[in-house]
């Protein structure tokens, strides 16, 4: 296992830890080798970083939106040169197959194309006034520094969404990448930094690595960061969210996903059935996004099974920098254990696992990907907790409306989607009555969203949107302005003051 392979990328990875400075050793969940030590940060460290974004957007916020375009598409086209490089570091990294680390880094590049043309469109609005010569009109202007706060099962991606629509926003970035995923925060923060320098602008994009208590606390209750973009765990989430609101700050979280996709019974199964498996199984089934809960049509869910079982036992696990292995380890041994709790109280609870259910005796985090059926009941407690694990959990239905229920029936609302040829059942899915989620999908899988896109979702998702679409007003101050160019005072709504 090494680190070799590009050395513009790798250059940029640490050589060794500062004396004196606390440490972190970087293990691959591939076979839980040390890939490198690298060096915390430490409250003056973190201290000088915020500083240095904050005189930075002070010069950014005054450069011209198309200006920044320009800034953003050149790293855009950084990151193209060092796509293979990149994409398997993440692979080394964090265990995803090197299709989706490539996968991962081209989401980077297709954001900040989005964004080049968007910083010319960061349209406001103008309205009529109710008021004889006056002229009434929002503008957007940037916010401030952001800080982006991401999980390790999107190294890459996730602080490209917020760091490249904040840029051409005008603003500037703090980023705060998880402790199992550093090193490809800091090739890719690298990266963006040396051709913002280049272009005459330094500091726009900023890293601080370090523990919560250290960095991650302080820089939630940081008032010189408006807007916190927080990525994680629900837990996560309700944490930041309480301490940035008693600031009075912005949140924008992307929290758990219990994802459901429903099969009605005049699914296309052959469709349906490849959607499934990669959206349970593939990387090895730690996205947000990951399809979690199948919810069946009574009168097919004998064969839905049967045919997920035969695919399962068709998917190669192993090392996912090797070509043809779909599905890598886990992040840790945590979540290992976590995997083998599910499993057990699924079992006791009285599930039946169809597929899967082990854990593999090899260096590494791997465990079987895993079909479990609940009981006639349809009752399965565990099923309404996220585990961050390859677990598919298997019920049945009779009606629509009951299955829409099952479905909105968890906390989370991240991704949903139905396998339908009924015009009705897909339009009355996607309906206000329907799906409860930020995405709502037919025929079409769980996971896999475009950047085109707003990404969230609801209810303890955390209501955040980040990526395609107006998602970018998240990162501006919207003002709303009064131009009176008559000599006569008059005021809204007629009121007399004489």
């Amino acid at each position: 296992m090494g680190l070799s392979g590009d050395s513009e990328v790798a250059r940029y990875l640490p050589a060794s830890p500062i004396a004196g400075r606390a440490t972190a050793d970087v293990l691959s969940p591939i076979d839980n080798a040390k890939l490198a030590t690298i060096t915390l940060d430490t409250a003056e460290t973190y201290e000088q970083t915020v500083a240095a974004s904050v005189k930075a957007f002070e010069t950014w916020r005054l450069v011209p939106a198309p200006e920044r375009g320009q800034v953003v598409r050149a790293i855009g086209d950084e990151f193209r040169t060092h796509k293979q490089a990149l994409g398997r570091l993440v692979a080394l990294e964090v265990g995803k197959i090197l299709q989706e680390g490539w996968g991962e880094v081209q989401e980077t590049i297709d954001i900040a194309d989005f964004a080049v043309g968007l910083s010319r469109q960061l349209y406001g609005l103008t309205m009529p006034s109710e008021r004889r010569d006056h002229r009434l009109m929002e503008q957007w202007h940037p916010l401030g520094p952001i800080g982006v706060i991401s999980a390790f099962n999107f190294p890459n991606a996730v602080w490209a969404w917020n760091s490249m629509l904040a840029a051409v926003c005008g603003d500037t970035t703090v980023w705060k990448p998880s402790l199992f995923a550093p090193l490809t925060a800091i090739a890719s923060n690298a990266l963006a930094q040396r051709v913002a320098t280049r272009m005459g602008h330094r500091d726009i994009f900023t890293l601080v690595i370090g523990t919560d208590d250290v960095v991650g606390e302080r820089m939630v209750a940081d008032k010189r960061m408006p807007l916190i973009s927080a990525t994680g765990s629900c837990r996560m989430g309700k944490r930041v969210g309480s301490i940035v609101a008693q600031r009075m700050g912005r949140c924008l979280l992307e929290l758990g996903g219990n994802n459901a996709c429903i099969i009605d019974q005049d699914a296309d199964l052959a469709l349906a059935i490849p959607a499934v498996v990669f959206g349970a199984a593939g990387t090895a089934g730690q996205r947000c996004t990951t399809t979690r809960r199948l919810i069946v049509h009574e009168s097919i869910v004998d064969d839905v099974c049967g045919r997920l079982v035969r695919a399962y036992k068709q998917l190669k696990i192993g090392n996912p920098t090797i070509e043809g292995n779909l599905i890598g380890p886990l992040i840790n041994q945590r979540s290992v254990e976590g995997f083998k709790h599910a499993v057990a109280a699924a079992k006791q609870q009285g599930g039946t696992v169809l597929a899967g259910g082990n854990t593999l005796s090899m260096p590494g985090n791997y465990v079987e990907p895993t079909i479990i059926r609940a009981p006639a009941s349809n009752e399965l407690a565990i099923a309404r907790e996220e585990t961050f694990a390859p677990i598919l959990y298997v019920f049945s239905f009779k009606t629509l409306d009951q299955a829409i229920a099952m479905q909105n029936g968890v906390d989370q609302g991240l991704s949903s989607s139905i396998f339908t040829n009924s015009m009705r059942s897909a339009e009355r899915f996607l309906g206000p009555a329907g799906s409860d989620c930020g995405i709502a999908n037919v025929n079409a899988g769980t996971s896999g969203a475009e950047i085109g896109g707003a990404f969230g979702g609801e209810k303890e998702t955390g209501g955040g949107r980040e990526s395609g679409s107006d998602s970018w007003k998240a990162y501006m101050r919207r003002q709303t302005n009064t131009v009176h160019y008559g000599t006569k005072l008059a005021l809204a709504q007629g009121i007399k003051f004489d």
